[in-house]
């Protein structure tokens, strides 16, 4: 693996593994970017943040690298409304009211991460050789 697919995948490791940790332990952050047509709001809260640890984990071992990457673009794809919904109606994140270039700005670093999770993951080149 080439190093600039192991800070890609390092960094978004990080990032999912410690937002999962945080559903968990403090899933009242996320509790109101939950949209109103979803039901079960707490138990959605747990299981992204677990899907979330599991996808970053995933990510780290050679053995499940890819198909981690598969299941963390799916997750991104599935968040991808609640933030639509949060930056639609100015829901404060994590306490703390958010100015709307702020909401507007976590749309398009959401396919960054799906790119970094795809880039990362995906099969090495014949240019590369085999992992």
């Amino acid at each position: 693996m080439t190093v600039g697919r192991w800070i890609a995948v390092g960094l978004l490791a990080a990032l999912l593994i410690s937002s999962g940790v945080l559903h968990l332990v403090r899933p009242e952050v996320y509790l109101p970017m939950m949209p109103p047509y979803l039901p079960a709001h707490l138990p959605l809260v747990y299981a992204s943040g677990v899907f979330e640890i599991l996808g970053g984990v995933g990510m780290l071992l050679p053995w499940t690298r890819r198909w981690a990457g598969l299941g963390v673009i799916a997750l991104l794809i599935a968040i991808f409304p609640a933030n639509i919904y949060i930056a639609m109606n100015d829901i404060p994140i994590a306490g703390h009211d958010v100015p709307l270039w702020g909401h507007l700005l976590r749309l398009p670093l959401q396919a960054v991460m799906i790119w970094m999770a795809w880039w990362g993951t995906r099969a090495p080149s014949s240019a590369e050789g085999e992992e």
